[in-house]
């Protein structure tokens, strides 16, 4: 077994296929890690816009939180309804097209792909935060730490769909069964001391206030805040990942999450507020997560200590798995549709779409690089493309229910048209709040994604115009070719190459570059004998030789400028251009030869017009 196989796995046949579907035990992990780690960060998001009001700040966190579980929670039901009616997957992309036209279904495609490779960067940058501040020496280290788990489970999710799953069970359910333990025990212990219980490890000291709480400071907070709700549109983005019944398993497992969710955003926001948790500066000497500080805060820092945090760090990389696990099939879709190459739609060795986890995966790693693995500068670019898709998506499913006459679809209208408005105000509040903290670089993005769609799709357009044959094959004037064979000298490989060429056509042309004269008299000295006079004794027309004086050593030019003149001397004719090639049997070889065949054929390729076929005739090497 090779090195690929091992760190790949076998090749997968197309009819397995099914066996790679998932139910919802490890549907959670896959598609619900962002959503679910999003309750990590997107509180901490939160709080660090309020550092400037001190102490005062954290009487407002529990009422942002409860905004946001409202809102997490209309936009639950609103993709249910999704689920329903759209059990093929796609998401807001495919909703939006079908009822909102291309250019809104392009909008919602271009914010959901630069949302899901923010996901894998802001999760992977989160969950090292989370490691960094429980061990202070390894922050020197953290954007090495962020590249090995981004190539870690880039690795994973090219072992296929089921492994990717499985894989990260055991720390999705330890993060969520380790957090409630801790939210569950400080709940109690705030109850038993009325209100007012004493940190085990006291939470470093508070900030004093420097500035006051205004409408526009806590609408930033609240917009920060609302990366948590980040990642919820995956289960209906990936529906077809879910065995069958496909539908019914995906609408359990989107209620499972956000009801986990739900409960560790509250649980979080009340105790931050009760132990008086605020953020620290992120990137700054002393940096401690709030979730570290949290359960610190309710149990100490011992073992369970370093299992929860451990357990966070975990699940705060893995999240990035959500990205994985939509972003391939995003672009596929899009590729169906001419909007993105066709590779994307080709599934790759392990029956995933491979071409977008290679450029997810490099995406990512640019964004970790540009932004020092940071999760902060990271946050301002993250919730618009989110709440975008969002918007797109229950207005279209607005559009959907209209179209239809039976009952329930006057209910199902109303739910989605309360998330497309509470979305919509919800975008319209991070758009303006976060555009000059990053926002733009997001819309920016987004415009150039659209530009590049549909470019392609123009590209593909053209193709399909400029190829389309409406007519039956034409058999009328067939002359033959003429066949031009490059020759350095006489050899094996020119000899095979002429034999190919004497099947082709009567009319060959051997064309020698020459760089002196005495190369090209020692190989017109051979042709008569060696190559007419055996043409001729078979009744077939002698190839004809042709140097070509090359006195600067240059090969390419002077043989495409003799090609050129052919295809004026011959207007009604196809021109052959027969490549013999040498073709090395071991790799270091290659650097032993010079590489002018793939040159030529390059330059062909470009050059050579309608009528010009290039062929390449190799020889092996045994």
């Amino acid at each position: 077994m090779g090195l690929i196989d091992t760190l790949l796995g076998r090749h997968l046949a197309s009819h397995e296929a099914d066996h790679q579907c998932v139910g919802p035990l490890a549907g959670i992990p896959m598609l619900g890690l962002d959503a679910l780690a999003s309750a990590a960060y997107g509180p901490e998001a939160a709080l660090t816009l309020l550092i400037p009001l001190g102490a005062l700040g954290l009487g407002y966190v529990w009422p942002i939180s409860l905004l946001i579980i409202i809102l997490l929670l209309i936009v639950h039901f609103s993709y249910r309804q999704t689920i329903a009616a759209y059990p093929g997957g796609g998401g807001s992309y495919t909703v939006a097209r079908e009822n909102l036209g291309v250019m809104p279904g392009l909008l919602a495609a271009a914010a959901l792909l630069v949302d899901y490779v923010l996901v894998v960067a802001v999760g992977i940058s989160a969950g090292v935060g989370a490691l960094v501040s429980a061990v202070p020496g390894l922050q020197p280290r953290t954007l090495a730490l962020c590249l090995a788990i981004l190539a870690l489970i880039a690795v994973v999710n090219l072992r296929g769909v089921r492994e990717s799953g499985l894989a990260f069970v055991i720390p999705t359910y330890l993060f969520a069964a380790s957090l409630f333990v801790v939210l569950g025990i400080g709940v109690a212990r705030t109850l038993l001391s009325g209100g007012r219980p004493e940190p085990i490890v006291p939470p470093p000291g508070l900030p004093a206030a420097t500035a006051t709480a205004s409408l526009w400071l806590l609408l930033r907070a609240f917009a920060s805040g609302c990366t948590a709700m980040t990642g919820v549109e995956a289960v209906s983005n990936g529906v077809t990942v879910f065995r069958e019944p496909c539908t019914l398993i995906a609408r359990r497992t989107l209620s499972a999450i956000v009801a986990i969710l739900a409960l560790l955003l509250a649980g979080i926001g009340y105790l931050a507020q009760v132990y008086r948790v605020g953020a620290t500066e992120p990137g700054q000497a002393g940096y401690q997560s709030v979730i570290s500080q949290l359960v610190g805060a309710v149990v100490g820092r011992g073992v369970f200590y370093y299992v929860t945090i451990g357990s966070v760090l975990a699940v705060l990389a893995l999240s990035a798995n959500t990205g994985f696990a939509d972003f391939p099939r995003l672009c596929r879709l899009l590729a169906l549709d001419d909007f993105l190459p066709h590779a994307f739609a080709n599934r790759g060795r392990r029956l995933v779409f491979s071409h977008g986890i290679y450029v997810l995966t490099a995406l990512s790693a640019i964004l970790l690089i540009a932004f020092g693995g940071v999760t902060d500068r990271l946050i301002p670019l993250f919730a618009v493309g989110a709440f975008l898709a969002f918007t797109m998506s229950q207005a279209g499913m607005v559009m959907h229910w209209r179209n239809f006459a039976e009952r329930g679809a006057v209910s199902s209208q109303l739910i989605n048209g309360l998330g497309a408005a509470a979305t919509g105000i919800t975008l319209a509040v991070v758009l303006i709040a976060k555009f000059t903290e990053g926002a733009w670089v997001t819309v920016l993005l987004i415009g150039a994604l659209i530009w590049l769609f549909l470019s392609v799709a123009r590209h593909y357009a053209h193709v399909a115009e400029e190829t389309r044959a409406n007519h039956p094959l034409d058999l009328e004037d067939l002359q033959p070719p003429v066949v031009v064979v490059p020759v350095k000298g006489w050899d094996t490989i020119t000899h095979k190459a002429l034999r190919c060429a004497l099947k082709i056509s009567f009319d060959v042309i051997a064309v020698h570059v020459a760089a002196n004269e005495g190369e090209a008299e020692e190989l017109e000295r051979i042709w008569h004998e060696w190559v007419e006079v055996p043409a001729r004794a078979a009744g077939l027309g002698a190839p004809r030789l042709v140097s070509i004086p090359s006195p600067y050593r240059k090969l390419l030019t002077p043989l495409l400028n003799y090609i050129d003149r052919l295809k004026q001397e011959y207007p009604d004719r196809q021109i052959v251009v027969i490549i013999p090639e040498l073709v090395e049997a071991r790799w270091h070889q290659f650097l032993l030869h010079n590489q002018r065949a793939a040159g030529l054929k390059a330059a062909l390729l470009f050059r050579g017009g309608p009528r010009v076929v290039v062929a390449n005739v190799p020889w092996y090497l045994s």
